[in-house]
């Protein structure tokens, strides 16, 4: 009787001290999750102008072993919205947030707020308006250089002389970047720049129906360019030529049937792979300061759209 009691307690204990390793190997596991998870939120995160910046951040964080979160978002998102959807997933236990900081004169002072308790990456655009003022880091492409481009491709296509010719310029109200070197790029060429509209998404093609003929259209991003292609595809643009940025399979499709001119393609896949990068080490080493950088971009057009030189960014951005 004696030895089965002693037997009886060894075996109460085993069971007990099993029960502690694995409700610390548990609390262990739920840490090592948290430890790995980092968030990203942009703007209508479902469209497909993400698709390639998405295929850039689900290589890395498999490279990394990092639990990537894309917040579900919709069209529009204001500061407010994004601080607090920020703010929720630190309640879930995020250790880093890769964003695209939403408009808002706020909006870096809030951000800043947040890096106090988790490391902040700026995807695409700064938090702030005024240039060289932004005191996160930030991965995105240069939008200065791209609108000057484009200013030259499209003084390339008409061998400089664009005198007396008529612009419209359709935007998004934060790439002030963009519209400054598009500017900058056509100044003395003689060219009037007519009208510039910055609208919503879901109103974008009625007002560029409303606008005066021009003899061209600048689109400096995503939504514009597809917008102002499904006009022109539909005659709805008076014939003006739509030049643009975009970074989606439909800006390619209208390029591809001439309802587009020119397409420039910032290298979204390596937006998203170096975000995610840059916020993994920061995870590992808190020490690591997270560094600006700059990714490249494509000047495409129709001529040579499926060149081979061309194809790895066409292949990002199906995905």
């Amino acid at each position: 009787m004696k030895n089965s009691g002693k037997w009886f307690i060894i075996v109460e204990a085993a069971l007990a001290f099993m029960i502690i390793i694995m409700a610390v190997m548990m609390v262990q596991e739920k840490n090592e999750e948290n430890f790995r998870k980092v968030s990203v939120i942009v703007r209508n995160s479902d469209d497909n102008q993400w698709a390639a910046f998405k295929y850039g951040l689900k290589m890395a964080a498999e490279e990394q072993n990092i639990d990537l979160y894309i917040v579900n978002t919709g069209e529009t998102l204001t500061a407010e919205e994004e601080i607090s959807i920020i703010n929720r997933e630190l309640e879930h236990g995020t250790r880093a947030v890769i964003v695209q900081p939403a408009a808002g004169n706020d909006m870096q002072a809030m951000l800043k707020k947040i890096e106090k308790k988790v490391p902040v990456l700026l995807a695409e655009r700064a938090a702030s308006k005024e240039d060289g003022a932004s005191q996160l880091p930030r991965i995105g492409p240069d939008d200065y250089a791209m609108g000057e481009t484009l200013a030259e491709e499209l003084l390339k296509d008409y061998n400089g002389n664009i005198a007396g010719k008529t612009l419209g310029i359709v935007t998004d109200s934060v790439l002030t970047d963009r519209k400054k070197g598009l500017e900058d790029g056509l100044k003395d060429t003689g060219v009037n720049i007519s009208w510039c509209i910055a609208g919503p998404q879901s109103d974008m093609e009625r007002l560029l129906m409303e606008q005066p003929k021009a003899d061209f259209v600048a689109a400096l991003d995503d939504v514009s360019l597809t917008a102002s292609g499904e006009c022109a595809a539909a005659n709805n643009l008076h014939s003006a030529l739509v030049y643009g940025i975009g970074n989606s399979m439909e800006a390619v499709y209208y390029l591809d049937t001439g309802a587009a001119e020119c397409l420039i393609v910032p290298d979204d896949f390596s937006m998203g792979y170096q975000s995610l990068t840059e916020a993994a080490e920061k995870i590992r080493n808190r020490f690591y300061k997270m560094k600006n950088r700059t990714v490249s971009y494509t000047v495409l057009c129709a001529e040579e759209l499926f060149s081979e030189k061309n194809q790895e960014i066409l292949f990002t951005m199906s995905q």
